[in-house]
């Protein structure tokens, strides 16, 4: 998929990297899109930010990719040949929520969609993706979005935590926010970056209610942005973290506010599903 007005802006000339790796401090970043234009300056910009890039063109060598040579975060186009970019990431949250030498531990994904494609970025967020930028874009604004999205799984913790932290145990679920795992009555959970942090969050505030832009500024770190991403993040830890997500008793929904997590909800007071998730 083309982007019309991608800023090329400083760009420099690069040789051929698909089979190759270049050096970076700041980590690594697998980009995956079948348009060699995006794909070589995205990777500029990202290795002019200190990352090591590794490109692939299609799905299923993105996969490949992500095997071998596990990154520390993958650039998925939504629309690839072979293979499209939802399938590629639900194989590759299957993959880790099977465990194996990572652990299970999600690679974060950055999705690229087409700009007013609601429905596939709200599938895209449904799958596993932990955030999206719409095509045509600014690299500039995709790097920081990578650098974000990166400093967040480093760190360990949502914005606005204390460095560290203590473990958090409360409904049965208990959560290492150092080692940035959460277990349910001794089951490990497989959470997308983005879950862990809204899980954090909650586990933080427990009792009070928090609106979709308090959470997108909170846990995402953006003053803008689709406020469906918080939507569709919500729904999908419900759906790991409740004993019967369609009556959550954990988080529930406040109607017209926003979202409140109940560390001991009583009988009776599951919250309502409304337009929100």
């Amino acid at each position: 998929m083309a982007v019309s007005n991608v800023d090329r802006a400083n760009e420099q000339p690069r040789a051929d990297v698909t089979d190759t790796e270049r050096g970076g401090a700041l980590g690594s970043v697998l980009v995956v899109d079948d348009d060699p234009t995006v794909s070589e300056v995205v990777a500029g910009y990202l290795e002019r930010a200190g990352f090591t890039v590794r490109l692939a063109a299609d799905g299923p060598a993105g996969l490949r990719a992500a095997e071998e040579h596990r990154p520390d975060l993958i650039v998925l186009d939504l629309m690839l040949p072979g293979m499209d970019g939802l399938e590629v990431c639900r194989r590759l949250r299957a993959r880790e929520s099977g465990g194996g030498e990572n652990g299970g531990r999600p690679v974060p994904v950055i999705m690229l969609t087409a700009r007013g494609d609601e429905d596939d970025r709200i599938l895209g967020l449904e799958v596993g993706a932990d955030d999206y930028v719409t095509k045509p874009f600014s690299p500039r604004e995709l790097v920081l979005r990578v650098r974000s999205v990166l400093r967040r799984a480093q760190a360990g913790l949502p914005s606005g935590a204390p460095e560290g932290g203590p473990r958090l145990a409360v409904a049965g679920l208990t959560l290492d926010p150092a080692a940035r795992r959460v277990h349910k009555e001794g089951r490990e959970l497989a959470l997308t970056l983005r879950e862990f942090d809204l899980l954090a969050y909650f586990l933080r505030h427990p009792g009070q209610v928090c609106d979709r832009e308090r959470l997108m500024r909170e846990v995402w770190g953006w003053d803008f942005g689709d406020l469906s991403t918080v939507t569709v993040h919500v729904r999908r830890l419900r759906g790991k973290i409740e004993d019967d997500p369609g009556s959550p008793q954990l988080i529930q929904t406040v109607w017209g506010a926003g979202y409140r997590f109940e560390a001991a909800p009583e009988a009776g007071t599951a919250g309502a599903e409304d337009g929100h998730a």
